[in-house]
């Protein structure tokens, strides 16, 4: 069953400019996943602080490191082989199937992991809410995260 963020990360990704810019944050080393989560708490006005963003940059490292890394490599180092073998090419696309179900595992954790996180005027003392993608990606393509942030807060 498609989660919460699941369903706000394939809506965010399909806006105009989003794609884009979450490849160049990719690029950049951003943990993509991350970011959507951290644009759905901002779209939800939940408090952002140091401990929080521990939470989920822990939570998502492992398995990013160890499970949709490896998946991105593989597809990756495919491509151009893949070009010229049919056969090659269909199991790549396997691959990119496991890549984006990994990704969507990954998001069903964040989730459950911000579940009782208060929102939407529920701020906790010390949180501030609209800190997230910078908190999750510091240093990161700030145009790229401006775009992102625009296209969450603007989506329905």
């Amino acid at each position: 069953m498609p989660s919460d963020l699941w369903r706000f990360a394939q809506t965010l990704y399909a806006q105009p400019g989003v794609e884009d810019a979450c490849l160049r944050l990719q690029a950049g080393g951003a943990d993509v996943c991350l970011l959507l989560c951290g644009a759905w708490l901002e779209r939800r006005d939940a408090g952002c602080d140091a401990q929080r963003l521990a939470l989920l940059q822990a939570l998502a490292a492992p398995w990013q490191a160890e499970v949709v890394a490896p998946l991105r490599r593989l597809r990756q180092g495919w491509r151009n082989p893949a070009a010229s073998d049919p056969q090659l090419k269909r199991l790549r696309e396997q691959i990119k199937g496991l890549e984006l179900e990994a990704e969507q595992r990954l998001l069903q954790r964040l989730e459950a992991a911000t579940r009782s996180w208060p929102e939407r005027g529920e701020a906790v003392e010390g949180e501030s809410p609209g800190a997230w993608l910078e908190g999750l990606a510091p240093g990161v393509d700030d145009e790229a995260l401006r775009v992102l942030r625009a296209a969450a807060l603007a989506s329905t």
